[in-house]
């Protein structure tokens, strides 16, 4: 019996394989590998898709929220509002243009930031907040908006495991000021390697991005601002391309695995499954469940004995961002619920190709890794 990856590429592959191969062949033809059109075309198909009137790609997600902060010229002295529950990016971005990441805790369910406790984070310092819609679960973005509305605060979307989910009529990432996206292969629209994507409505905020990614350069060997070296080469934007009209039902088979998932396992006692909020529309980069126990211990175990069953299970997170050394120092919000995610969550294979025998196997697996546990 073959084992059961988190996520399996090289089946996606073969999906789009001579696409992908046309498409690479011909940027190779083409001696452009820096910007070109498959650069600006992909750009504008993919601010299109999400529905915003601009896209300006990067090499990252962390490129991406990089330069929204930037653009929004927030930097020292300044205070922005992360949920302590995500990948150490969201903030790290926020300490690099010199201001203070502040953390709050999250909903329990969707693992998002809880918006109760967001109002009571703001001070007369706090400039934006970074919503995460985390596992492809949409924040509660209307919540948030009319928080940062009425203390006059910009919204960065980090949507960097949420392409093509959507809050009510509106995808992520159109909602708030600026939506930053990663292109990271393991995303629901992944590329060959690193790339990244901001977008927005905001014509002013594109063109600073655009001139800060590029060396700080609104035209060449002419600097008006301090910038950085951050761009999507031509051939994962090509590559891209091809990808942007598969992500719809790769996405839908993503929410058909979810379905089958919470069918098979809700028998099973001692799990907590993931859920839809009301609202939302999920895109599932992640099926991450609950061992409902509140032990870290005891979920490591279950997860190795998956593995001697040939299931590889994966933490996503083992320490929330105010746990982590380097900003262990930062936090001054009680975060508990945060920290029990951290001890009780366990991601299983999760992709668009995974079949209902292999879940089946899963499922047997988890039944078996339960007992006595």
């Amino acid at each position: 019996m073959s084992s059961i990856p988190p996520i399996d590429l090289a089946r996606q592959y073969t999906t789009i394989r001579n696409e992908v191969e046309t498409a690479v062949i011909d940027v190779m033809a083409s001696g452009r590998y820096i910007g070109g059109e498959a650069v600006t075309a992909f750009e504008a198909e993919f601010a299109s898709y999400i529905g915003s009137t601009a896209g300006v790609s990067c090499n990252s997600g962390t490129d991406a929220l990089y330069l929204a902060l930037r653009a929004l010229a927030i930097g020292a002295g300044d205070e922005v509002i992360v949920p302590s529950f995500t990948f150490v990016a969201t903030a790290e971005t926020v300490s690099a243009v010199g201001a203070t990441p502040i953390f709050v805790d999250i909903d329990p369910v969707t693992f998002a930031i809880d918006p109760d406790r967001l109002k009571t984070a703001i001070t007369n310092r706090t400039k934006a907040i970074i919503p995460v819609h985390l596992f492809g679960h949409p924040a509660n973005m209307d919540r948030i908006m009319a928080i940062a509305r009425n203390h006059n605060l910009k919204v960065i979307e980090d949507c960097a495991q949420a392409t093509g989910a959507m809050w009510g009529d509106r995808r992520v990432g159109s909602i708030g000021e600026i939506g930053c996206f990663s292109f990271f292969p393991t995303k629901n629209l992944g590329a060959f390697g690193d790339g990244g994507m901001v977008t927005t409505d905001d014509p002013d905020l594109a063109q600073q991005m655009r001139v800060i990614k590029e060396h700080g350069s609104p035209r060449r060997y002419h600097h008006t601002k301090i910038g950085i070296n951050s761009r999507l080469d031509a051939m994962q934007a090509a590559i891209l391309r091809v990808k942007l009209p598969w992500l719809d039902r790769w996405n839908a088979a993503r929410s058909d695995v979810a379905a089958r998932y919470a069918a098979m396992l809700a028998p099973i006692t001692g799990l907590v499954l993931p859920q839809e909020a009301p609202g939302a529309r999920t895109v599932w980069n992640q099926y991450t469940i609950r061992v409902d126990r509140n032990d870290a211990a005891l979920r490591d175990r279950l997860r190795e004995r998956l593995l001697d069953r040939d299931i590889i299970s994966m933490v996503y997170y083992p320490l929330s961002l105010h746990q982590q050394p380097v900003y262990a120092a930062a936090n001054r919000l009680p975060l508990p619920e945060s920290e029990r995610a951290t001890r009780e969550v366990l991601s299983l294979p999760m992709f668009p190709e995974l079949t209902e025998a292999e879940q089946e196997q899963i499922m047997d697996a988890l039944k078996d890794s339960l007992v006595d546990l």
